[in-house]
Parts: structure tokens; sequence; C-alpha cells
């Protein structure tokens, strides 16, 4: 099967390309979900509204992401022969002309139907692009689809013991490319340098969740607070914040009994939607989409009951990751209702 890349036009908007145009990650220039004003389309079908469609080399279910006239994506790619079935990186201009393709090993196909063996999105600085796949193959390629190092984490840390598919996306600090990997077992940070692949540091967190509670889609959020540069990840009943030079655990908040203390589901509360940062507060959805966690930045240790500001049943999401702006939370539920909550409050 093989699907295919639309681009809206919402993707074109301005014919210049600036530095305000980039889209480097999976949520956009703020990791918030929220795109420059512009004149957006609000509305498209299958023809309106659509600049242009590329049919991909096998299946992929990454967000592109953007830097000048460069839009990178994953995919698997069918192939034939010994290429079948292959990890690929793809590069197209903003015309939807395809620049270049990467293999990059063997393809681990997605178990969900919906799913892939590429769901993580790329990330770029506008110098590399890191690619990561379900198979644990971890890459950096230049802007011409040249390889600048390879290697595997599952190889080198542990196989993949997700009960689904593969979500998280790498991020980018000021100075390294970072990884999380939360699942059943050996879970982790672990940053790279972006140039050699090496390894900088890397942060154990396995924090006794039980059962598929332990595992985590989630994409870590980049923030600075105070002056120092942080790593805030949801996963395995908790948030965590990390320092982004050390990795070091600076604190961590518990935000799974609100979902129920005796609910017989709490095993089952896996991530899939991340959390997102505004004015100093990290909304944090869980439970499966049944609570939401207000958590201020700051203090140390154990913060749960210091920090937690607003904890709220019955609101949230299970899947989409909330858009923060404008002092608001905004929530897609699953069952397709909107909600909005103030983010201080």
């Amino acid at each position: 099967m093989r699907v295919l890349i639309v681009v809206a036009a919402l993707l074109l908007v301005v014919p210049s390309v600036s530095s305000a145009d980039n889209w480097p990650n999976w949520r956009g220039p703020g990791q918030d979900g929220v795109a420059a004003d512009g004149d957006y389309p609000v509305e498209w079908s299958n023809t309106k509204n659509v600049l242009w469609k590329f049919k991909l080399p096998g299946v992929g279910a990454s967000t592109p992401v953007v830097w000048g006239d460069r839009l990178f994506l994953t995919s698997g790619d069918e192939g034939k022969g010994p290429k079948e079935g292959q990890n690929a990186a793809l590069c197209f201009n903003r015309e939807g002309k395809l620049l270049w393709k990467t293999l990059l090993n063997q393809e681990r196909p997605g178990k969900n139907r919906a799913a892939s063996g590429s769901n993580s999105s790329a990330v770029t600085d506008g110098k590399f692009v890191f690619v990561y796949f379900k198979s644990g193959d971890f890459a950096c390629l230049d802007n011409e689809g040249k390889i600048v190092w390879q290697k595997n984490l599952q190889e080198i840390y542990g196989e993949d013991t997700l009960w689904w598919d593969l979500g998280t996306s790498p991020v980018l600090t000021s100075k390294h490319v970072v990884v999380a990997c939360m699942q059943s077992g050996p879970s982790y940070l672990a940053a790279f340098d972006r140039a050699t692949g090496k390894v900088v540091w890397k942060h154990d967190r396995d924090l006794g969740a039980p059962s598929e509670a332990a595992q985590s889609y989630s994409t870590p959020v980049v923030t600075t607070h105070a002056g120092r540069e942080l790593l805030v990840v949801l996963g395995a009943d908790y948030v965590t914040t990390h320092d982004a030079a050390s990795g070091k655990e600076i604190w961590r908040a518990e935000i799974w009994r609100a979902g129920g203390v005796n609910n017989p589901k709490r095993n089952y509360f896996r991530s899939i939607a991340g959390p997102a940062i505004l004015d100093g507060v990290v909304v944090a959805p869980y439970a499966r989409g049944a609570t939401v966690h207000g958590i201020r930045l700051g203090g140390e240790g154990d913060v749960s009951r210091s920090h937690v500001s607003w904890i709220k049943n019955g609101v949230g999401a299970d899947v989409p990751t909330p858009v923060v702006k404008d002092g608001k939370a905004y929530f897609c539920h699953d069952r397709g209702e909107v909600m909005c909550l103030e983010v201080r409050t």
C-alpha cells in the first residue's frame, strides 16, 4: 500500500521564503502547534486548495518539516528485490518536485493499520536533517540527502517493547539532538552531537509505572526557564523535567492519580498526547484523555504537591496534543469535540 503526500496552500502562503516560514519539527517553531499569522485556507477537498500531490514510495505517517524552500519527510519504500521494504527519507521543493530520496536499512512495518514504520517526524536545523524510525534506525543527513552518520538505537540500548508503533520524534536543544525512549523495560533520554552522532549524555528514565502505562509515544518539549534550557517529558505516570546540557532530572510531577487510584484501566494509561507549555505552565493530558494537569515550571525533586496548579477531569485528549496560544490551551478530543481552558487556572 502506498499513500499520498498532499500539500495544501497553507504551506506556501508567502511566496518569498524567510526564517518565519520554517516549520522545523513536528509541532512547529514554537513546539506548540501554532503557525505564524497568515491568510490560511480553512477548508479543502481532494482538489480544493491543494497545490500538488505526490505518491509516496511506501507507507508513512510522519509530518513534513519545512526549512526554506525544502520539505523533508520520512516513509517506507516498497522498492523491489534487495531494496524492498526500506526506511526512506525524502526531500521535496515547494513545487512538489522530489529532490532526493535516501534509503536507511530495513523497514519495520506498523502493527496498527493506520500506522507505519515511519511515524516519527524529522527535525532540521537548516544544516542537518535528523530522522528516526520504528526499526531503531536514527540518522543525520545533509541537505543533499548524504548520510552524515547513522546508528540503530535498539541495537545499542535494547529492543523496542512498545505494544504499538513508535511515535516519538527527535528534538533539538541549543546544542544536541535528543531522542526519548519510554517503554516497558529500559527507558531513557539520550543526547547526541549533531555533527558526529557521538553520545553526549544518556539518562535512564525508569519510573515504575505498571504494564502499558510505562509506555509513551509522546515527544519531549524544549523550553527555557530561569535562564536554564530544559527538556519536559510526559509518560510513565509522570511529567519530568531535565537539564538539556546534562540530562539530569530536575523535577517530577505525578499525574496518574487523578485518573482514579482504583481505576481498573490504570495499567493502560499509556501516553500518546504530549505536553504543551505556555506562560510557565506545563499542560499535561493523561489517563487516555480523562485528565489534564497544569504544572508550574520550577522547583526541584517531587513537585507533585507544590507545583501542580490545577487538575481537570473529563477534559483532555488521548491522541491529539493540545495547542497553546494567548493564555489558552485548546484540546481536540478523540470524539471530535474541541475544548478550551485557561492555562493559568
